[in-house]
């Protein structure tokens, strides 16, 4: 039936063809009503089948979702089921901290934050400027700055199309920072938590999230003045903390390098000795050795040359003794390393160093961004205490080590080419720094304290104000507003009267050294009764006279 539909309505357009002859065309010929009748009867087959198609979508479409609602609903109930965000109400928690955390109870903080704050005045000593960076990173920021310890990085889930990992160090933020800010000159210092997947040792200062304090000179220098500074910023800080007797250990990682050469080590195997080697603070020779060897690939001769070398220690006289070696004369690298410890040496003896740095061959650091000089601030043991077989560095790894050491508690040394792999012409920016290794500080000092049976005040309050009987809150309220519009620390109990007597004994509790005793006799003379919380002295003071009074008395 469409077939004749379709030649019937060929036939009526037919008589408007431009190819018919001009006298056919000049006929005007209207079409049949037939014509017009099998066109309608066309148009409405057509939209009945698009409207019945279009129905039929919908309903596919409706299904669909209804199964998609299904889905999403079992996926719900399974979720709640097994625990989702929401826990029940009887849920029982283990209330533990994550694995290589801790929380810091008022003492710890307080013990803390002086730390904190006496090494930020070296750094300020030394014309540091404070800047701050992301706790996370762009992944490909951080990769391939760490060598071995790249396993350490914790990385993140995807978030929204950018793939992010904590940051490892403050090192490498640094570099991203200068490269993006076109920078090429600054002294910076840097107070931030990290973080490393490691495996935690608590007691001795090794966590997942811990604190670093760097401090770094980046811009285009003569040679080891910024160096020495950065060593001399390590000892000031040990000195200033008291934490015990110390040792800054020297090394060159030129001299690494042309040592190696010298050995016979295959340039493309430098990275990987140099980190075996970096374990000789928490291995026996053997140890390096045998992973040198059976897992690094490197022959049993070469080896043994190496361990001629990286157990030499000394001074000055060392670099002398090194200077004088064929095989090491032999190599540019070696000689470059070598004179620019020569150099550092002297420049550290100007400072006063003499008695405190150590050229040692066997610091290696096993970061693979270093270029030049790298050190290592070591605390040696207290000899009236245990000897302890394990040694603990600043970025996390445990050692056994001999009982003159306790451990590493800074780092750091030369990196010129960390920038340039950030921009976009690999622009250069020689830089180096020194990283506080804290958390150990923080560890020693906590043992200390915990020894000593001291306890540390934990607030700044200057004067408790005290009433002597009830009804004496809001002229509490009066006085206090009093004191904190000068200026001065202040506290008082929250609940409207309360006892003298339990007043008092929390003055003594928070080593508050004084204490404001109000009553109505005496605020009737305008005057109130000034305590010193220690000697239990008491005097009276006019209320206008008050702040200046109290001052006067925390200065004696």
């Amino acid at each position: 039936m469409l077939r004749s539909i379709g030649r019937q309505w060929r036939c009526s357009v037919a008589f408007q063809c431009p190819c018919l002859s001009p006298a056919r065309q000049q006929l005007p010929l209207a079409p049949s009503s037939e014509g017009r009748a099998i066109s309608t009867s066309v148009g409405q087959q057509l939209k009945a089948q698009q409207q019945q198609l279009q129905e039929q979508q919908q309903q596919e479409q409706q299904q669909q979702m209804h199964k998609i609602d299904e889905e999403v609903s079992r996926l719900l109930a399974l979720k709640a089921k097994l625990g989702g965000d929401a826990a029940p109400a009887n849920q029982k928690f283990t209330l533990k901290t994550p694995k290589g955390t801790r929380d810091y109870a008022p003492q710890q903080m307080t013990l803390r934050q002086d730390v904190l704050d006496k090494i930020v005045q070296v750094f300020k000593r030394h014309g540091g400027e404070a800047i701050d960076t992301p706790v996370f990173e762009l992944k490909e920021v951080l990769t391939g700055k760490y060598g071995e310890d790249s396993k350490l990085i914790y990385d993140l889930k995807d978030q929204g199309g950018e793939i992010l990992s904590m940051r490892y160090d403050l090192t490498v933020p640094l570099a991203r920072y200068l490269a993006m800010n076109k920078i090429s000159s600054i002294k910076r210092y840097h107070i931030a938590k990290v973080y490393r997947r490691d495996n935690p040792a608590m007691t001795r200062g090794r966590y997942r999230e811990f604190y670093q304090c760097d401090f770094d000179i980046a811009g285009t220098y003569d040679p080891m003045l910024a160096d020495a500074e950065c060593v001399k910023i390590v000892a000031e800080v040990l000195d200033t903390l008291d934490i015990g007797d110390y040792v800054i250990k020297l090394n060159h990682r030129q001299l690494l390098d042309g040592m190696f050469e010298a050995c016979g080590v295959p340039a493309s195997s430098f990275r990987a000795i140099c980190s075996a080697v970096d374990k000789l603070d928490k291995s026996p020779w053997a140890d390096v050795r045998k992973e040198m060897v059976d897992e690094k690939g490197l022959d049993g001769a070469t080896a043994d040359k190496i361990g001629e070398y990286v157990r030499l220690s000394g001074g000055a006289e060392l670099v002398e003794q090194l200077l004088a070696d064929e095989k090491l004369k032999a190599v540019s690298n070696a000689v470059k390393g070598l004179e620019g410890m020569q150099l550092l040496l002297k420049y550290c003896s100007l400072f006063g160093l003499e008695q405190r740095v150590s050229f040692d061959l066997s610091l290696a650091r096993g970061l693979d961004y270093y270029t030049g000089v790298i050190y290592e601030g070591v605390l040696k043991a207290d000899p009236s205490a245990p000897p302890s077989p394990v040694k603990e560095i600043h970025n996390g790894d445990q050692a056994t080590e001999q009982s003159s050491t306790v451990g590493s508690v800074a780092g750091g040394g030369r990196y010129d080419n960390l920038v340039g792999m950030f921009d976009p012409r690999g622009k250069a920016v020689p830089c180096v720094g020194v990283s506080i290794g804290v958390e150990r500080i923080f560890s020693v000092l906590e043992a200390k304290f915990a020894a000593s049976k001291v306890k540390l005040r934990t607030n700044d309050v200057e004067v408790y104000v005290a009433s002597a009987h009830k009804g004496l809150h809001e002229q509490r309220l009066r006085v206090l507003n009093q004191l904190w519009d000068a200026g001065i620390k202040a506290e008082h109990s929250y609940k409207l009267n309360p006892k003298l007597l339990a007043q008092l004994q929390h003055c003594e509790e928070h080593q508050i050294p004084l204490a404001i005793v109000l009553g109505d006799a005496e605020l009737a003379q305008g005057i109130v009764k000034l305590r010193e919380v220690t000697t239990r002295q008491e005097a009276n003071v006019n209320l206008t006279e008050l702040p200046n009074e109290i001052r006067r008395r925390l200065q004696k």
